[in-house]
């Protein structure tokens, strides 16, 4: 079975994207697997902080690992938005396939340093264990919230001059020696309650691209339309991220079971429909990113 690397770069030889969703519990996890065995394509499952605290870190990644195992399968691990070298030590050490440092709140010379720190560490456990776990660094900030929310999150870099540019893309790229760049490139966290979000700068990627070429992530993918999706992944785009829209779906399942079986106590009973809701959002997500025609109605 190909590596995370291998996977990324048969993505941008094929001009699809990889989808990225982010879980906190095993029922997530099984829906997500569920839609991308379906399709046949590779998938990535992330954990922010506080999601691996409360799933566990070394739980998460022995879950993922025995889906991997089990069905021979392309399903990879990220440690979402780590902000301190402590936490990206612990998620290499638990088996995590690539962790993204986000300094992008910081000052450009302060995120460098600090993003140069992961990847010296991770490079050495690299070679020192035969691995290879990836480091994603995040130039730019785009908010910090999987959240809905009314009006656009203070501080997110959406107006052009906020954007991150291919000059500082580049030297990032060649200071820190990351892997993969999620670059803010009007792309927040989160999403409008009424509205879709801003359209993304695709202008600004195909610059971006061209100047690191190496493998870019878009984040903040929820309440994107499909069509900036796609033009995004044409630009150079080659992993996006959602969230949001996969804890909408969670609840919204969760809500649905409850008013389909009010006096059901036995989790697994209830459970079905929450994995039906997220499974259905995943793979409309899949189907855009792989450019796969959904089924006639």
């Amino acid at each position: 079975m190909m590596s995370l690397r291998e996977t990324l770069a048969q993505a941008a030889q094929k001009k699809v994207a990889i989808g990225h969703f982010n879980v906190s519990d095993g029922t997530a996890l099984q829906a997500i697997f569920d839609a991308a065995r379906s399709r046949q394509v590779p998938v990535m499952i992330g954990t922010s902080e506080g999601e691996r605290e409360h799933i566990g870190v070394r739980q998460i990644a022995a879950l993922v690992r025995s889906l991997r195992e089990q069905y021979d399968y392309p399903i990879f691990l990220n440690a979402d938005h780590t902000h301190s070298f402590e936490k990206a030590k612990e998620a290499v050490e638990a088996g995590y396939d690539e962790v993204l440092f986000d300094g992008g709140k910081l000052p450009l010379d302060e995120n460098i340093a600090e993003t140069k720190k992961v990847v010296a560490f991770v490079k050495e456990y690299n070679a020192a264990h035969g691995t290879d776990v990836l480091v994603e660094g995040e130039l730019g900030y785009i908010g910090s919230s999987s959240v809905v929310f009314d009006e656009l999150p203070q501080g997110a870099a959406v107006q052009e001059k906020d954007l991150t540019t291919a000059h500082d893309a580049a030297r990032f790229v060649q200071e820190t020696g990351v892997d993969m760049l999620a670059p803010a490139v009007g792309n927040i966290h989160g999403m409008f309650r009424n509205a879709p979000n801003p359209d993304l700068a695709i202008d600004r990627i195909k610059d971006i691209a061209a100047a690191v070429r190496i493998p870019l992530v878009l984040h903040g993918g929820s309440g994107i339309i499909p069509a900036q999706f796609q033009l995004a992944i044409k630009a150079g785009m080659n992993v996006v991220h959602i969230n949001t829209e996969i804890r909408q779906a969670w609840r919204k399942g969760f809500d649905t079971a409850l008013l389909m079986h009010p006096d059901e106590i036995v989790p697994y009973k209830i459970l079905p429909e929450v994995i039906e809701s997220i499974e259905h959002v995943v793979g409309e997500k899949l189907d855009i990113f792989n450019f796969i025609s959904p089924p006639a109605a």
